[in-house]
């Protein structure tokens, strides 16, 4: 994660700002006198929350094992090939 000082960031806000958006890369922004703070996109903060959601319901987490361990034991579902031209839109 980059760092930028507060008065760079508040001298260069719009370019700063564009910056976290295009790239999906948050910024920490130091304060001298102070704690520092994360700027990070709207979009990026709505994934890292549904991120947390997943990793902490028992339930889904174990699907997903039970998941991963059926794949690695390849037992799991094969679609057929009506059914894959489907998905893959061919």
């Amino acid at each position: 994660m980059d760092t930028i000082s507060v008065n760079k960031f508040r001298d260069n806000l719009k370019r700063v700002v564009e910056q976290v958006v295009d790239r999906h890369e948050p910024l920490k922004v130091t304060r001298r006198a102070g704690e520092a703070f994360v700027v990070i996109s709207a979009d990026d903060w709505e994934r890292e929350q549904e991120t947390l959601h997943v990793l902490q319901n028992q339930n889904l987490m174990q699907q997903i094992a039970n998941s991963l361990q059926t794949h690695n034991g390849n037992k799991g579902y094969t679609p057929s090939q009506e059914q894959m031209n489907e998905i893959t839109g061919i």
